[in-house]
């Protein structure tokens, strides 16, 4: 079954068609998009001369807790999604002007929602829960969701399949947004974005974790609107408000290398961050058996790596400087003598999708 796979994020697409030994025939991505009306020329040139497709899978970022898993999409279940919206407003929609557009152009083969919070919804109920009063989370659904997971999902798997084993991992997904995820025996039992993407570690633009109190004291004393909160919490924090050079860690790298202090802080913070985090997931397994880093830092970002695990020692973390230095995607980069195994993976969430189309068709 060959399966073409829309990945719409909230400024970015991709389009792969993946055959059935999950092999790229065809891919066409655009950094800037403009919605649905910019798809027929764009599927046009891509499906000229491919395969044939038979089925698509859609990645939607947020299946809420009615979508936990791959699921055939039809008018209701479109509208369900579009019910969701309000708890990913930059991302659903563009998942939905995907599924419509597609749906148009290619309406004789079977479309499927693959959800990025699905992987999370093994969750046990401790992890998931918050510590609000029970009628908030009753009334509006108040939990911890989860984001990332067919990233996570994919590297789990593939880490222990080249490790031969592995019962409980750490993934690692750093990108323009990161986030972590304890899996045991191939279940999400912990990750650190939460009700929204914004949640957890330091991103490129995203705060991640901030004190509660201090919001609301921008808004009582500081007399900042929700709006204003949010647009910054959103898209001026992260590495871009630490550093003042924006959000690729590249270029932070790069402005500290050149003496910049902020820049130099901005990496400290993440790092700091990584570290505390990956602990803190390793602590929710009971101990740490394969640490696997992905995503477009995770993969290429060496000195991120050394410095990272350089502070996980206690864990039984052990690089190896060389393979990691000199390293590229799928490889082993920990030590001989590693009580822990350390890889990076090419992200693989087109596979991800392609694989959980095919299983729910």
């Amino acid at each position: 079954m060959n399966v073409l796979v829309v990945n719409a994020g909230s400024s970015s697409l991709k389009l792969r068609v993946l055959g059935p030994a999950d092999e790229v025939l065809d891919r066409h991505d655009v950094e800037r998009w403009d919605g649905r009306g910019h798809f027929g020329d764009l599927l046009g040139d891509l499906l000229d001369g491919s395969p044939e497709v038979h089925a698509v899978g859609h990645r939607v970022v947020h299946g809420g807790s009615r979508f936990t898993g791959p699921t055939l999409i039809d008018e209701g279940v479109r509208a369900g999604l579009a019910e969701l919206v309000p708890l990913a407003p930059l991302h659903q929609p563009r998942a939905l002007d995907g599924v419509d557009a597609v749906r148009e152009l290619l309406p004789d083969v079977p479309h499927v929602a693959c959800f990025d919070t699905a992987f999370h919804a093994s969750l046990p109920e401790h992890a998931a829960t918050y510590p609000l009063p029970p009628e908030w989370r009753e009334r509006w659904g108040l939990r911890r969701y989860g984001f990332h997971g067919l990233s996570h999902a994919y590297a789990d798997r593939r880490a222990r399949e080249l490790a031969g084993g592995g019962e409980r991992v750490v993934v690692a997904h750093l990108g323009a947004g990161c986030s972590l995820s304890a899996v045991r025996g191939g279940l999400s039992v912990d990750t650190t974005m939460g009700f929204t993407p914004l949640a957890g570690l330091v991103m490129g633009t995203r705060s991640g974790d901030v004190d509660p109190g201090l919001l609301l004291w921008l808004q009582r004393r500081g007399g900042l609107s929700a709006d204003e909160v949010a647009d910054g919490l959103e898209h001026r924090s992260g590495l871009t408000g630490l550093s003042g050079v924006g959000g690729d860690l590249r270029d932070v790298r790069a402005a500290a290398a050149g003496g910049s202090a902020r820049a130099r802080l901005a990496l400290e913070v993440y790092e700091h961050r990584l570290r505390q985090g990956i602990a803190a997931m390793a602590a929710s397994l009971g101990g740490l058996d394969l640490l696997v880093f992905t995503g477009g830092a995770g993969e290429n970002d060496a000195a991120l790596r050394e410095r990272v695990a350089g502070g996980l020692g206690f864990l039984g973390v052990r690089l190896d400087p060389g393979r990691n230095a000199g390293c590229a995607p799928d490889a082993r980069i920990s030590g001989d003598g590693s009580a822990v195994g350390v890889w990076v993976l090419a992200a693989g969430e087109d596979v991800e999708i392609a694989r959980q189309t095919r299983s729910a068709l």
